[in-house]
């Protein structure tokens, strides 16, 4: 893969005086928010803390392409090539993240972490990486939806002598050859890593289940789940519940023998809880076939033993923790009251919080009609506001 630390797309850190617009994180939402600014006639800097833009998407795990279609993925302002096919794999997309910073030529400052921003008079205070005390005129966080994995706190963990980690730190199932692997949590990352943990030759497969998820089939005739996830955004959430009922029972098949019943609550329901549906790679066929088992959710770990809630104890060998990534917003904006009480800004795109004026967030939603969608569509809407902002501001001065 090209570096994307190019000197060709980097620049000096800004001084004071320069009042940029700061973007902190270099994934898809950082990049494409900078280069929506910079459309606009607005300067913006990237801030990342890693050496190389879309830093997230270089530690996931091989197998893993993109749920939602090439065409609408792109970023503004660069469609992505035809050659990546319809569903972009990881590589490709961490490809076209460092061709979308080499195109647009962002400005780009890699190793720079910042740890806290601060409202001062009109400007932003930024304390990074080093000591450096970086001012803004505004300020776009997008440091992403999975930014710290999330592993419970299960009884016994601590003293569990089998492999324990974390789905972030799972990349193929070459390791887990003929071994006993338990994957905890069905949401996509935990399906998509059963699946290939059957592929890939692993003995024994099992899958815990706390909450029975909605299974989607991610195309169907061509049609995909994602064109239906963007028809019905702006539907009332009870008739997108009764409609997808219907439809589940048409397209993916009961897995209630198999442990995984429908689940009693609408699928729009869900994903206004923050839990989006699973779109079916393999986990429906592999569920069927007795090739990943169910089971119910962990509880802890007693005596070298998995404990399950329906109290079976189980000793795979290995356990896969599926089980979602925190936002880690506290350090960097909790002191400013922009958080609710789940640790999410209250606001995103284009609105900023009423006492945290130029603050804008992008990539903390799980939206069903995509996350590149969402960013992209969000990176024009943090844009526009930004520049009306400073029209306003030149035409008070």
């Amino acid at each position: 893969m090209a570096d994307s630390t190019a000197s060709s797309t980097l620049r000096p850190v800004p001084s004071h005086e320069d009042r940029p617009v700061y973007v902190i994180g270099g994934g898809p939402g950082g990049l494409a928010a900078a280069y929506a600014l910079r459309a606009r006639g607005v300067r913006a800097v990237v801030l990342e803390k890693s050496d190389r833009v879309g830093a997230s998407w270089r530690r996931h795990y091989d197998r893993l392409h993109l749920h939602t279609t090439r065409r609408l993925s792109a970023l503004p302002g660069l469609a992505m090539p035809r050659a990546f096919g319809r569903w972009v794999s990881r590589d490709n997309v961490v490809r076209y993240l460092e061709k979308y910073a080499e195109h647009h030529q962002l400005e780009i400052v890699t190793g720079v972490e910042v740890s806290r921003v601060e409202r001062v008079g009109d400007s932003w205070l930024l304390h990074a990486t080093g000591g450096r005390e970086l001012t803004g005129s505004a300020v776009v966080v997008a440091t992403g939806h999975n930014h710290t994995p999330r592993m419970p706190d299960w009884p016994g963990r601590d003293a569990y002598s089998g492999e324990l980690l974390h789905a972030g730190e799972y990349r193929n199932p070459a390791p887990y050859a003929g071994r006993d692997v338990l994957v905890v949590g069905v949401g996509n990352t935990g399906a998509e890593i059963a699946v290939d943990l059957v592929e890939g030759g692993a003995g024994r497969v099992r899958l815990a289940v706390r909450t029975a998820p909605h299974i989607v089939r991610r195309s169907t005739a061509g049609w995909t789940a994602q064109f239906t996830g963007i028809l019905v955004r702006r539907l009332p959430v009870r008739l997108v519940d009764a409609l997808a009922g219907p439809m589940a029972k048409v397209s993916v098949p009961d897995l209630s023998a198999q442990g995984l019943p429908r689940p009693e609550t609408g699928l729009y329901s869900r994903v206004n809880e923050g839990s989006i549906p699973v779109q079916d790679v393999g986990l429906v066929d592999a569920v069927r076939k007795g090739r990943v088992e169910i089971v119910a959710a962990v509880e802890g770990f007693e005596e070298g033993k998995v404990v399950l809630a329906d109290g079976t104890r189980i000793g795979p060998d290995a356990v896969i923790a599926a089980t979602g990534y925190e936002r880690a917003l506290e350090g960097l904006v909790g002191h400013l009251d922009v958080l609710d009480e789940r640790g999410r800004p209250v606001v995103h795109g284009g609105r900023t919080p009423k006492n945290a004026p130029g603050l804008y967030f992008t990539g903390f939603t799980n939206p069903i009609s995509g996350m590149f969608r969402e960013l992209a569509l969000d990176a024009q809407k943090i844009a526009k506001a930004v520049a009306r902002a400073a029209g306003r501001t030149r035409a008070a001065d």
